[in-house]
């Protein structure tokens, strides 16, 4: 039999991955909002200076949380990546699908 403990840990953690997915569901919402309008008006799928700022803005709020900047910079990496794909995708690109 599980400890109960362990449990109410597991819990927790499965109460934060649902709220991580929720949030990344609406994040991505946002995002092909901006997609759909920078195909409207012919900006490009990304922006390579606000990328940068954001990840310095993240990493600096990850040091304040105690979190790996390393970590929290490949992770929004990833998401930004993918949210290029979904911009390049709605712009006629080759972005994978």
């Amino acid at each position: 039999m599980p400890d109960e403990t362990l449990n109410r840990y597991r819990q927790s953690i499965d109460n934060i991955d649902a709220a991580l997915i929720h949030m990344l569901a609406e994040r991505f919402k946002v995002t092909q909002a901006v997609g759909a309008y920078k195909a409207t008006h012919g900006l490009p799928p990304a922006d390579p200076s606000r990328e940068e700022a954001q990840i310095a803005r993240l990493r600096g709020l990850a040091k304040q949380a105690d979190l790996d900047p390393e970590f929290s910079e490949k992770f929004l990496r990833f998401i930004i990546d993918e949210v290029i794909r979904h911009h390049e995708r709605l712009q006629g690109g080759t972005g994978s699908p």
